[in-house]
């Protein structure tokens, strides 16, 4: 999410905690309602029990205690799971709609593309296998990059309309501007946020570097 911030695209306020404690003042500083999330390298947290709502400061320091030091097995961990050992602690936001971007390698077409879909928070592999029409893709061409053009329709396609379809043509046109930068392979917002107040943010990332631009 910092590097993302670096590019213009905004995210939720939050920080990194490694003791109750610590989730317990960044839930203070962020209005005491927040979002207590584990921090592994592995996706399905929500579903194994990584991703939990504190309506308060003293619940979020209880769920952070609960949660720091718990074996967390999701689709992605395998059966022995991951030990948490750091939490993010998010200001929760009024969520009206959940949307997906990522940005990605086609190697058949030697090129990158940007697929979006409606189908935000799930697993994109899984919304391709049960309803591919939900994904709408752009090939990129590496001399121009994404178009505003080309941004602004593939908000059209997922029926974003107004200022909130301009929002997320900018942030989609700022998320490839980042993978292009960072020598990302792998660059996926899921998902991808449209707020009742009508805001498009960066809800969580997923980012996979080319480890010869680890540099």
């Amino acid at each position: 999410k910092k590097l993302l911030t670096q590019f213009g695209l905004p995210v939720p306020r939050g920080d990194a905690a490694l003791t109750p404690a610590e989730a317990r003042d960044v839930a203070e500083r962020l209005g005491g309602c927040v979002i207590v999330k584990a921090q592994i390298h592995a996706g399905g947290r929500g579903k194994g029990g990584g991703v939990k709502v504190a309506d308060g400061v003293t619940e979020a320091e209880r769920i952070a205690g609960d949660m720091l030091g718990m074996t967390l097995v999701t689709a992605q961990t395998g059966p022995s799971g991951r030990m948490v050992r750091r939490l993010l602690i998010e200001e929760r936001l009024d969520i009206a709609s959940e949307l997906y971007l990522g940005v990605v390698i086609d190697r058949s077409l030697a090129r990158p593309i940007v697929m979006v879909s409606s189908a935000g928070g799930m697993e994109i592999e899984q919304v391709a296998a049960d309803t591919p029409n939900r994904i709408f893709r752009t090939t990129i061409d590496c001399g121009l990059g994404l178009l505003p053009f080309e941004a602004r329709r593939l908000a059209s396609d997922l029926g974003l309309k107004g200022s909130v379809a301009e929002k997320a043509a900018r942030l989609m046109v700022g998320a490839y501007h980042a993978f292009e930068d960072i020598d990302a392979s792998l660059l996926e917002i899921n998902p991808l946020a449209i707020t009742r107040e009508g805001e498009v943010i960066a809800l969580d990332a997923k980012v996979d570097l080319d480890e010869n631009a680890l540099f």
